[in-house]
């Protein structure tokens, strides 16, 4: 009872707390009512609001601070589309977009014309209303792992469909009221403004986001442009006439490439959206609502048929996709759920035919209830579907795979990490990250081996295990970091290897100290001759999100090799993450190998395949590969069936031909996951170095330093 005569609460530190805390108990406690969380925000901004408890007004912060969530928002829509899949749907998606776009404006003009009778002009504006929505319930479906499923990318084209075309039905009403019904010149300003805008973004932005990632590596600073350019496209979309929601869509879906799912930089994109800017649009949604207007009889009769053709409207486009696209239930709710809020084009439309006089006060009061009830039903729908979406999805997946053999599910797999300094843990951790399993039991180490017990040794190590664990915990990614004091950095890593089961290691290509020093190093040597897992020696020259291509050279015999599909996945999650193509230089024979393996594991990847016979086959290739390519070269360990005397050549081709490119060296798994390495004849000793000195040798040095201290 308090609360009722509580002062209305303007000092900027008490609003931003109470805000705070909306945001942190209206999720616990609606969770526990079983109700989605993003009506409990929209709720807990009406009993917040000037309309409900009176504590907070909606000022000109909430109005910033709403709008910089909307767009938010739709940013986080594009950028979250998985695009190979998007292509897959194009077709589908503008069908249903066609669909959700003039099924709502027919129905919505005809209604407004004979049972609200609205003048012609009117009607069409409103019918430009029921033909947008705003993708509210997006993060449901994000929540619930769905957000690479078909109804969801069908939808969210439908989105930029439905969101053009009503853009452009308001600017045809708003052209005809200030201009006549004749004249087509802001209507055409509009067409031409749209095409330069969107040719623009398309053509700049990743130009300009491939220098500036290159450039500067800081996750702050690539944060902050990343938001720079998101609102510059909002700003520039709002100038020409358009909505800024359609900027940060645009926006959104060209950044898409440059911002991979599982890298440091989404998981702070998601993590500032979902705890602050989106939950803040939310609440300012809520704080419009105005009950005591809604409840007025004639409120009420404009309200229900204004809320009937809604509703109906945007159910028929999803009911007749689900028909002919052979679609269940639980799709075409998922797909109508996404579809049925109405909040920001809707609000702009209302408030300009308001001001231009064309929409009464009954009608804006009306569109409020809209608003109110497609915001509260769209993710109760969403949430009550996208459950069984899911189950469908796993269901389907496990029926496609080959129960005789291990899936991605019940793989394991282990990855080492062995950090020389700061910067090499850090890019070696990042790229660990996106390549890891993220359906099966994978474990990431970070390890620092040292072999020195000193106070900088030790302060060195635990800077460089702090910066992989940075880089992993911004991903959202569990690492476990491991400090060794070891004799040598090779035994080191042997030994965490046999410790901690280790099925992958990933390392860093070493710097040439002397003209007659060796292209892996001996360290790397070393490890290959005393392991046979798989390890990935990495250069890595610039960000890897910036990678236009993944070219993979395979030699010949490669598939014989025990560790053939495990390389083959480390480079399709990769592919996968990174958005890119990837171009398999190899035989013939192995196509249909690394095609098997793709398609079992159901990595929607686009691939291409050009023949190489031989080393020599991609000399001649070499010349095609551009500086913004990543170059996997798969190796071979001496005396292993793919291995042939031309690997000999390959570090001096490599530090010829590829100095500006990023490159990984590749030596997949052999002679089986348990088995030692053969000993060589020419080097017997070769699979000993992670064994103490012999006693004869301990004895001998303990002689010689008895004398010398004699």
């Amino acid at each position: 009872m308090l609360l009722l005569f509580t002062p209305l609460v303007t000092q900027p530190v008490q609003i931003f707390f109470i805000v705070l805390a909306v945001i942190l108990l209206a999720p616990v406690v609606f969770n526990r009512l079983k109700i989605p969380h993003l009506i409990g925000l929209i709720l807990a901004g009406l009993v917040i609001g000037p309309y409900g408890l009176g504590i907070l007004a909606s000022d000109r912060s909430f109005a910033v601070f709403g709008q910089v969530g909307l767009l938010y928002l739709m940013f986080l829509a594009g950028l979250e589309i998985d695009m190979f899949n998007l292509r897959l749907n194009l077709r589908r998606g503008l069908w249903f977009g066609a669909m959700t776009l003039f099924i709502p404006l027919v129905l919505g003009v005809a209604s407004s014309l004979w049972l609200l009778k609205l003048d012609w002009l009117t009607s069409l504006l409103l019918g430009s209303m029921y033909a947008s929505h705003t993708l509210l319930a997006y993060p449901v479906v994000t929540r619930y792992g769905i957000a690479k499923s078909r109804p969801v990318l069908i939808a969210v084209v439908g989105t930029i469909i439905a969101v053009i075309g009503a853009l452009l039905v308001m600017a045809v009403v708003v052209n005809a009221h200030r201009y006549g019904i004749d004249s087509y010149f802001g209507l055409l300003r509009l067409i031409v403004g749209l095409f330069v805008f969107v040719v623009a973004v398309m053509w700049l932005y990743p130009r300009i986001t491939r220098w500036f990632f290159n450039k500067y590596s800081d996750k702050v600073t690539q944060y902050v442009y990343v938001l720079t350019m998101v609102f510059l496209a909002a700003a520039v979309s709002q100038l020409i006439g358009l909505e800024p929601v359609l900027g940060a869509f645009l926006s959104g879906l060209v950044l898409n490439r440059y911002v991979p799912a599982s890298s440091p930089l989404m998981g702070s994109i998601e993590f500032v959206g979902n705890a602050l800017f989106i939950p803040y649009f939310l609440i300012s949604v809520g704080m419009m609502i105005n009950l005591g207007v809604i409840f007025n009889p004639d409120t009420l009769m404009v309200a229900a048929v204004m809320l009937t053709v809604a509703i109906v409207s945007k159910w028929i486009p999803a009911r007749i996709s689900a028909i002919t696209e052979k679609m269940s239930r639980a799709d075409e709710g998922v797909m109508f759920g996404l579809t049925a809020a109405h909040t920001a084009v809707a609000l702009a439309v209302v408030t300009l035919g308001h001001d231009m006089g064309l929409l009464d006060q009954r009608v804006l009061n009306a569109t409020i209830v809209v608003i109110l009830i497609t915001c509260a039903l769209a993710p109760i729908i969403a949430n009550i579907n996208a459950p069984r979406v899911k189950m469908a999805m796993i269901h389907k997946a496990d029926e496609t795979r080959d129960p005789h053999r291990l899936t991605a599910r019940n793989r394991i797999n282990n990855t080492l990490v062995p950090c020389a300094n700061v910067r090499s843990a850090e890019e070696l951790t990042e790229l660990a990250v996106l390549m890891r399993n993220l359906l099966g039991h994978s474990s990431l180490y970070a390890l620092h081996v040292r072999n020195e017990n000193t106070p900088l040794a030790r302060s060195r190590s635990r800077e460089t295990l702090q910066a992989a664990s940075r880089v992993a915990q911004a991903a959202d990614t569990p690492v476990t970091c491991l400090e060794r004091y070891d004799i040598n950095v090779a035994t080191g890593i042997l030994n965490v290897i046999e410790e901690r089961d280790i099925t992958e290691v990933i390392l860093g290509l070493h710097r040439r100290l002397s003209f007659i020093d060796s292209f892996l190093g001996a360290k790397v040597e070393q490890l290959l001759k005393s392991t046979n897992k798989m390890m990935l020696i990495s250069r890595l020259l610039g960000n890897l999100s910036t990678t236009a291509r993944i070219v993979v050279y395979v030699p010949a015999k490669a598939e014989y090799e025990s560790g053939f599909s495990r390389w083959v996945r480390a480079v399709a999650r990769l592919t996968t993450q990174l958005g890119c193509r990837v171009i398999f230089c190899c035989t013939d024979s192995v196509q249909p190998l690394i095609r098997g393996v793709l398609y079992q594991e159901n990595y929607d990847v686009r691939c291409e395949f050009y023949p190489c016979e031989s080393w020599d086959d991609f000399i001649t290739l070499s010349p095609r590969v551009r500086d913004d390519d990543l170059l996997f070269v798969i190796s071979a360990r001496p005396a292993s069936v793919s291995y042939s005397a031309d690997m000999s050549e390959m570090p001096t081709f490599l530090q010829r031909y590829f100095t500006s490119n990023s490159i990984v060296v590749i030596y997949p798994e052999q002679f089986g996951e348990n088995a030692a390495p053969p000993m060589s004849f020419s080097d017997p000793l070769s699979s000993d170095i992670a064994t103490g000195a012999s006693p004869l040798w301990q004895r001998l040095k303990g002689l010689a330093s008895r004398r010398k201290r004699q």
